[in-house]
């Protein structure tokens, strides 16, 4: 509990008080009509930020977007489009991710020894037919994408799209009698394997069927149905496959690495343009089609592209509006929003328009008055994601809770990453744990807490079994026993990844989730388990060695793992360097050393107190260079590539292990080095395609910066603390989703300018804390803060009593 503030303090805030008081808040701008067209969504399809720029609705199960030669799908700088696929995750750093039906509009002639030649099958690959472009003119905002093909004698392709339903418009040039469309189902994109297709033409305007492709990272397989209907008829078509291509046939169906697909041809002469409508299901056949009826028909009649458009953008207008700012330049505006898009589009709509979804069980279960989701990469999105959506998003929330309740009782046991109807044992650690237990901190699992309980408690405390997909704590067997998983490169795995392969960084990542299920315990009343989880949140001191030296910095005392003998590991060469990559998953010892949030006290303690504690985060972050050039600095200092991981002792601002660590400095009492790394990191996210640091994943870089550029970040799992740092707009307005908002006042901020806080207002009430509470929050509130150029003496946010305590710090431990 913190302790009451002293008279002197109390003097302190009153002036601060009159400081706040003497600026006039800026106001608010009118709500602008067209937000969706402050989206970028070109923004961070290039240096493997892995977005894509095509049309997606808000959580849509549907997207409709370039397929190029990238692995993930589409990078911005591919020099043709294959087609447009219509299944994409967005900023994930795999293969197997974009693509799914690839359909591309062309011209041509269709037969034997034509343009397309029947009688080869290899005139039908993708790579082959793939049709230059370009960028001039190319449009991508929020539920919509436009761009223009160079081949063919020049086509405009246009997509937009709503939850479970897309509609695509292709523009034939004036100089082709006929358009034909390229429905291919055999390829997907430059690494996604199709292990089996179907497709088949109905009547004289759809063509449905299904695909059978491996999921991220090379896992499990699993079926995408479609369906696509045209708005005029077709005058002709046909299916190609192994042996070429059939005129007239109605039918296909091909094995693994197969070519297979259809073709339908268009007269062009009562019209140049083509409409198609499109949905997919994760369920059946029957599923696209009702999703198609529901989302892309009125009436029983294709809505058409125009009055499908004008929905999508009424539901991102809406999505977007959820937050104002005033003041900023334009790109700054555009930053923004897209940051806000792009961490609105995961998880997934999992569930049909009639309710039903396929479970982990692989049996088809119903959605009844709530949505089911799909796509959860949890080791990403548990840092900041989960938070943003809990926060303004309460209703999406409760059904993203009940989804991951539904996967543990389907599937047996809770995911880690979970891609459409199973686990991939993608990343290590236990993400599902700290991304529950912030869920039920924001009440959105009001009612089902004894289900979530009993789900995470199986997961801390034992294995799944082992005919099970589900790896859980793979570690747990030595965890369990002596508070560290042991690190060794031969343990089996389930997947790609498996916690002992990392036992360092997994060590680390369980003791943070086991603090953050202790609070968990505790308010629902598990004693017993609540003391020992909350012991278990200290196991990081057991993968701590104090002996450990960088010998280039002089700091001692760093994570290090210990083999399955319990020695500390060493590498062949005798020497360990916490620069090194030995244990640690995409990072080294200097980037996690951070990843003990839940135990300030003690992490400090062993850094040799909060002076030395400071030094060295001087030292991760470059604080000089920063300070001296904080618009370019970051750039040149930080580790800038996106997978640059490894032999690093520097900031990665490109990946999730130590996303929260500039928020270490408010934690030991320095909050306005945090305002210098937070403004300095902003510098990273631009108004271009290499404008996201790194991978996205699903939504979590763009998280990060929404919390960063808004003024408050939520570093501690489980704890329901947002901690306040210097915002980068003057104004902000953001709705909580429950009829409340925040109001974060600013004046004067300029994110091109280090700023501090001299101090804070809740409600015009001093607010000497530097942090506030998510019951606090909820209800609403107008924060208010008073910047200067300079850092402030006996500054804001300095005192321990300001701090929020440890909850899993030892008994009697303080902050020294």
């Amino acid at each position: 509990m913190r302790r009451s503030p002293s008279i002197l303090r109390h003097r302190r805030a009153a002036g601060l008080a009159c400081l706040l008081a003497m600026g006039l808040a800026p106001s608010l701008p009118a709500a602008t009509p067209a937000l969706e067209r402050e989206v970028n969504t070109f923004i961070g399809s290039k240096d493997d930020g892995n977005t894509f720029p095509g049309a997606s609705a808000p959580f849509g199960l549907i997207q409709v977007s370039p397929i190029g030669s990238h692995y993930a799908g589409w990078r911005y700088d591919d020099e043709t489009i294959r087609g447009f696929g219509h299944s994409f995750v967005s900023g994930a750093g795999c293969w197997e991710q974009g693509g799914q039906v690839s359909v591309l509009p062309v011209t041509g002639r269709i037969g034997p020894g034509g343009d397309f030649d029947t009688g080869d099958a290899k005139a039908f690959d993708h790579t082959r037919y793939a049709s230059p472009y370009r960028h001039e003119g190319e449009v991508g905002e929020a539920g919509y994408y436009k761009v223009r093909l160079t081949g063919y004698g020049g086509i405009d392709a246009e997509a937009t799209a709503r939850t479970r339903a897309a509609a695509e418009r292709y523009t034939f040039g004036a100089g082709a009698a006929q358009g034909h469309v390229l429905v291919n189902v055999g390829q997907a994109n430059e690494r996604h394997s199709v292990i089996g297709s179907v497709i088949d033409v109905v009547g004289d305007r759809a063509v449905e069927g299904k695909l059978v492709t491996k999921s991220f990272c090379g896992g499990h397989q699993y079926t995408t149905w479609f369906r696509i209907e045209f708005d005029r008829p077709f005058q002709a078509f046909g299916t190609w496959g192994e042996q070429g291509g059939l005129p007239a046939a109605r039918h296909s169906m091909e094995g693994e690495l197969k070519p297979n697909g259809a073709w339908l041809s268009f007269d062009l002469a009562d019209g140049r343009s083509v409409t198609a409508t499109s949905a997919i299901s994760h369920v059946d056949a029957e599923g696209a089609r009702t999703n198609l009826r529901a989302d892309g028909m009125d009436g029983g009649t294709l809505l058409g592209f125009e009055r499908m458009r004008e929905l999508a953008r009424g539901a991102w207008r809406e999505e977007l509006a959820a937050v104002a700012v005033d003041g900023g330049s334009a790109d700054d505006r555009t930053v923004l929003y897209t940051a806000l898009y792009h961490a609105l589009l995961q998880p997934m709509t999992g569930s049909d328009a009639d309710g039903r979804y396929r479970g982990y069980d692989d049996a088809i279960h119903r959605a009844d008055d709530w949505t089911y989701y799909e796509y959860f990469s949890l080791w990403d999105t548990y840092r900041a994601q989960n938070q943003w959506l809990a926060l303004t998003k309460p209703a999406v929330a409760r059904d993203i809770a009940r989804s991951v309740l539904a996967i543990d009782a389907q599937g047996g046991w809770l995911p880690r990453w979970g891609y459409a109807n199973f686990e991939t044992n993608i990343m290590t650690g236990d993400p599902v744990t700290p991304f529950l237990v912030d869920l039920w901190r924001f009440d959105a699992l009001a009612g089902r807490e004894g289900e979530a309980w009993a789900a995470l408690r199986r997961n801390a405390f034992g294995l799944p079994p082992l005919n099970s997909r589900a790896a859980g704590r793979s570690g747990n067997a030595r965890y369990l026993r002596d508070g560290y998983v042991a690190y060794d490169r031969a343990f089996p795995s389930k997947g790609m990844d498996v916690d002992p392969h990392h036992g360092g960084s997994a060590t680390l990542e369980y003791a943070l989730a086991d603090c953050a299920l202790a609070q968990m315990a505790d308010g629902l009343g598990h004693a017993d388990d609540a003391a020992a989880l909350r012991e278990r949140g200290r196991n990081w001191r057991r993968v701590w060695d104090p002996q450990v030296r960088d010998e280039a910095t002089g700091f001692t005392g760093f994570p290090r793992p210990r083999d399955e003998h319990g020695a500390w590991y060493t590498p062949a060469d005798g020497h360990y360097s916490p620069r090194s990559q030995h244990g640690f998953h995409e990072g080294t010892a200097w980037q996690y050393q951070w990843l003990a949030q839940q135990d300030v006290p003690g992490l400090v303690a062993a850094m040799h107190g909060r002076e030395q504690a400071g030094r060295r985060l001087d030292a991760f972050f470059a604080y000089d260079a920063l300070v001296q050039a904080p618009l370019t600095a970051a750039r040149k200092e930080w580790v800038v590539g996106p997978y640059s991981y490894y032999n690093q002792y520097r900031y990665n601002p490109n990946n999730e292990p130590d996303l929260h660590s500039p928020w270490m400095y408010t934690l030991i009492g320095q909050p306005w080095k945090t305002a210098t790394v937070v403004r300095a990191a902003q510098q990273l996210f631009t108004n271009a395609p290499n404008g996201v640091t790194g991978n996205d994943d699903l939504g979590t870089m763009s998280a990060w910066y929404l919390f960063s550029a808004l003024g408050l970040y939520p570093a501690v799992p489980g704890s329901g603390q947002f901690l306040l740092h210097t915002p980068r707009f003057p104004r902000a307005r953001v709705a909580l989703g429950n009829g409340r908002s925040l109001d974060l006042q600013a004046p004067g901020a300029d994110g091109r300018r280090l700023q501090y806080i001299q101090g804070v207002q809740v409600d015009g009430r001093p607010q000497p804390a530097v942090w506030m509470d998510w019951a606090r929050l909820r209800q609403g509130a107008t924060i208010r803060y008073a910047l200067a150029a300079q850092v402030p003496e006996q500054g804001w946010g300095t005192a321990p009593a300001d701090l929020p305590a440890s909850y899993c710090a030892a008994p009697g431990s303080v902050l020294e």
